[in-house]
């Protein structure tokens, strides 16, 4: 059974989970742990369930979700992980710092890519083991985080409830992404989905709710 925590994180609100299992081990999806309030929080949740973590994996490559990939390298050990096609956005941080955040960062504020996924990898943690699925639209090497035995996803930024995520950014495009929503709405409709933003939902939810699916 695996236990889901979710922390919201920066001034975007991007959502950081932590994913565990009962052999006590884990991995985080998408850590944008920007302020040290939300590191702290990580941290003690980790520290007080004993989690042993095993990956560190981002959905895309976009600055929201990995502006903590320092911070948990040098807690853990653990580099990113990411799909190669996003392998230039992951170069791209410090300027997508400045131009989406506001901020300035540097390359030695983030750690170095850990490996490049392709959609083929298996993330194993404890009994568990989750599939890529690729998802490209929002950015080209966006995916799905998948665990079939758990009918459970994380969406990233390309499905939110009642919503998609944005194409407008370098490398977006909606054709490809309405292409990976028609793929993951052949998912079964109990498919927990943890988007990057926002609550969470299912993939039934969606079908039945949101203007952009469509089976």
């Amino acid at each position: 059974m695996l236990e889901i925590k979710c922390f919201a994180c920066n001034m975007i609100q991007e959502n950081c989970y932590v994913v565990s299992d009962e052999t006590h081990e884990g991995i985080i999806i998408d850590c944008g742990a920007f302020y040290e309030s939300e590191r702290k929080a990580i941290k003690k949740y980790i520290s007080e369930k004993g989690i042993v973590l095993r990956h560190l994996v981002a959905t895309h490559g976009h600055i929201d979700h990995n502006l903590g990939n320092r911070f948990v390298w040098e807690s853990w050990g653990l580099k990113p992980e990411v799909h190669r096609s996003d392998e230039e956005l992951m170069k791209s941080l410090p300027e997508q710092a400045s131009s989406l955040c506001g901020i300035m960062m540097s390359d030695d504020d983030f750690s170095p890519v850990g490996k490049f996924l392709a959609a083929d990898d298996v993330i194993c943690f404890g009994s568990h083991q989750f599939t890529l699925l690729e998802t490209p639209g929002h950015t080209p090497g966006s995916v799905f985080v998948y665990c079939a035995e758990e009918n459970v996803a994380f969406s990233g930024d390309t499905l939110f409830h009642y919503s998609i995520g944005r194409t407008d950014f370098p490398g977006g495009s909606m054709f490809m992404l309405i292409q990976s929503l028609r793929m993951v709405c052949q998912l079964p409709d109990e498919t927990r989905i943890y988007p990057g933003h926002g609550e969470e939902t299912t993939i039934g939810t969606e079908l039945a709710g949101n203007p952009y699916l469509d089976r």
